[in-house]
């Protein structure tokens, strides 16, 4: 992820990562808000309490301290 203020921007890898893993890729995610916003709706899409749900929501937040470990 590149930060630049409260902007930010996705690499390409990252949002590779996440449409592969959700299916679903971060489209207009330009800053934190919005990556929060999409890491949400992914989660309220895919609920439940099953250990491939779970693993994941874990996968989602973990994404996220990546990116924002990068930036």
């Amino acid at each position: 992820m590149l930060r630049l203020g409260n902007r930010i921007r996705l690499t390409r890898k990252e949002v590779e990562r996440f449409t592969v893993v959700t299916g679903f890729e971060p489209v207009g995610v330009k800053s934190l808000e919005d990556l929060d916003a999409y890491i949400e709706s992914c989660k309220n899409h895919f609920w439940g309490t099953s250990k491939e749900t779970r693993f994941l929501h874990h996968w989602l937040d973990a994404a996220r301290s990546r990116c924002l470990s990068a930036a």
